[in-house]
């Protein structure tokens, strides 16, 4: 018997630093600023003017401007600077952040726990879900309201542009996503560079102006904050609904932790990221303190007329940039969610041949597409799609911070109060947040609750529907001891080869191979039955992912371990059986059941979901091609299951 390596040891505690091997160079903070920023960096093209738009619920004045700068400096430097840079980017998965990560590592810290089962493994689970729901709604709305956001400067231009707006930001979203076939390796060279030059601008936009009134600075005394509370009482409450916007991009700085690191992502935000943001904001509302009516559009009347399409250009490229981190990290969550059992198999094209995080996923890229196309259509401003803009990403935080919990109570063994003190401090921000943003439900907000609704039923019917279907192959199935007695007794024919039959369970005899030993009296002169499972780790390293056991009679039981972030590759899972002393050299077989779902009236699930798992499961991508198997190697066995 050979045994694989163990993968047990997950850094996760807060203590642990990441392992960041590339050191802080300066390529690595370039690379972050394109990649991690651009959803956060480009929301001073419309957060500030909807503080006061149409939305608001406070008015135009120069109190009342000042004390909104201070809730957007201290909404910064709170949730940005110290919740997420400070406490919660630390819990990583072996490097790896973002919630279904996080969910991993709680799940596999305590999967072996036998108390409070509900508790620590299935509240996590599902907190984890309807996180990732929440995502995709975010990533079919940030394209949208990004574009509309940039391009809506030309009406600045001249009121002509107004009636071409809509068809110029469809064809730009065509293009966006017609390109993501073709990998982001040789655009993403441009991209750091590109958001770089954003920041730079939009911030000295703002220090001309801020120069020109610098009495507006006051807005840095938190005090004022709360001037406008006790000014403006539950009107200012409601306006953080607005405000929320100028902090959407901070989920991105932890789901994207793993390309670059804490370091990297933490001096971009510091050194660059944070001032530019501020200075712009403070020049928009010294812009506005001056001239009230420039609340059509503050952020491009804070440039010269002459300025004003250069400007749109930039700010179009850096809003496709940050479109593209957020279609990008859908793709990424998708692989995750598969892996991770959350979703079913579908095709994952590798866009690069030396960045195995460079992936296409074309469903996925066709449904965010439909999505951002129609909210374009049916919203047609920017103004009108923000009111659909913070409840997906208030309600993610709020779940982050409910992990967080989970993770500081139950993993780094914190004492519960010191845990429940600071998921208070931790949520208390999300809470209002998410609490001023369901005030806008019924003006655009419901968009993003009825995407996360339809994808979390998805996402749970597939979760629970295959703990089901393990289930019932278990009944259908026999033990192994059962197994080989009824192979002692049956008068079989070993002929030359390999034959591999996957199976789900690392105990149980495979289906398939009962049917062959039953039927045709013949099995292969080596035989493999082959489990992959998935941890909850990003990656295992090639080499320490296989466990070989050995059955007697040439038959060999194989657990190969992947990490969620790993391509499934059964060629290279087998490759690496000859570090194990088993060398398949021969011809090779597989042995494939596919079950074919009957729902049923018995206890499960409730009958319109196992419809649901059953069409999900007939249009999953066929198990051949998503784990590389040669298809004309491929021996299909058809296994009927009464759900």
């Amino acid at each position: 018997m050979s045994k694989k390596k163990s993968h047990s040891q997950v850094q996760s505690s807060p203590q642990d630093s990441h392992s960041d091997n590339h050191g802080v160079s300066f390529s690595l903070v370039l690379g972050a600023l394109g990649v991690v920023f651009g959803d956060i960096g480009t929301s001073p093209l419309y957060a500030f003017r909807e503080c006061f738009g149409m939305h608001s619920y406070i008015p135009l004045t120069e109190s009342a401007i000042i004390g909104v700068l201070s809730l957007v400096t201290w909404s910064l430097i709170g949730i940005i600077s110290i919740k997420y840079l400070g406490f919660v980017m630390k819990a990583h998965n072996k490097g790896e952040g973002g919630v279904l990560a996080l969910t991993a590592l709680i799940g596999r810290k305590l999967k072996k726990s036998k108390k409070n089962k509900f508790l620590l493994q299935t509240v996590p689970v599902t907190l984890g879900i309807l996180g990732a729901a929440l995502l995709y709604a975010d990533g079919i709305i940030t394209p949208a309201i990004s574009v509309l956001g940039a391009i809506e400067g030309l009406e600045i231009i001249t009121p002509v542009f107004s009636s071409f707006l809509i068809p110029l930001a469809v064809i730009i979203l065509c293009g966006l996503f017609y390109v993501q076939s073709r990998g982001t390796g040789t655009i993403g060279i441009i991209f750091g560079p590109l958001v770089t030059i954003w920041f730079v601008v939009i911030g000295l936009l703002g220090l001309f102006k801020i120069i020109e009134s610098p009495f507006v600075l006051k807005g840095l005394n938190p005090i004022y904050a709360i001037h406008l509370f006790n000014d403006y009482g539950f009107s200012a409450f409601a306006s953080l609904g607005s405000l929320f916007l100028v902090v959407t991009g901070a989920e991105a700085l932890y789901a994207d932790m793993g390309h670059f690191g804490i370091k990297p992502i933490a001096r971009g935000w510091f050194y660059v990221v944070f001032p530019s943001l501020l200075l712009n904001y403070f020049g928009q509302g010294a812009l506005l303190i001056a001239d009230p009516s420039a609340i059509s559009n503050p952020f491009y009347l804070l440039a010269p007329k002459a300025f004003i399409v250069p400007l749109v250009v930039l700010a179009t490229l850096t809003s496709a940039v940050a479109s593209q981190a957020v279609i990008s990290g859908a793709f990424s969550l998708t692989r995750q969610a598969i892996q991770l059992g959350y979703f079913p198999r579908m095709q994952i094209d590798f866009t690069s041949s030396t960045n195995e995080g460079q992936i296409y996923v074309p469903s996925i890229n066709k449904w965010l597409a439909f999505g951002s196309i129609l909210l374009v259509i049916v919203f047609k401003t920017s103004s009108n799609l923000a009111a659909a803009y913070g409840i997906a990403v208030s309600s993610t935080m709020l779940l982050t911070s409910m992990l967080m919990f989970i993770l500081t109570l139950k993993v780094w063994k914190w004492k519960w109060y010191y845990a429940f003190i600071t998921f208070l401090i931790l949520s208390v921000s999300d809470l209002a947040f998410l609490g001023a943003n369901s005030l806008k439900l019924t003006e655009g907000g419901y968009v993003p609750v009825v995407i996360a609704i339809a994808i979390f039923t998805l996402m749970t019917t597939w979760y629970s529907g295959r703990i089901l279907l393990g289930q019932r192959l278990v009944e259908k199935g026999i033990s192994w001891e059962k197994f080989m007695v009824m192979l002692e007794k049956a008068n079989v024919t070993r002929v030359p080869g390999v034959s591999v039959f996957m199976t789900r369970s690392s105990s149980m005899t495979p289906i398939p191979l009962v049917h062959n030993v039953e039927h045709n009296r013949v099995l292969h002169e080596t035989v493999i039955l082959l489990t992959i499972e998935t941890e909850g780790v990003p990656t295992i390293p090639r080499g320490e992912r296989v466990e070989v056991v050995d059955l007697g009679n040439r038959i060999f039981r194989i657990i190969a371990s992947i990490g969620f972030q790993d391509e499934p590759d059964i060629g290279q899972i087998l490759e690496e059986c000859s570090l194990h002393n088993l060398t398949l050299n021969s011809k090779t077989t597989f042995f494939l059941g596919r079950e074919i779902l009957i729902p049923s009236s018995r206890p499960g699930m409730v009958i319109w979901r196992e419809k649901l798992f059953s069409f999900m499961s007939r249009n999953a991508e066929r198990a051949t091609a998503f784990y590389k198997v040669p298809s004309e190697q491929v021996f299909e066995v058809g296994i009927q299951v009464e759900l």
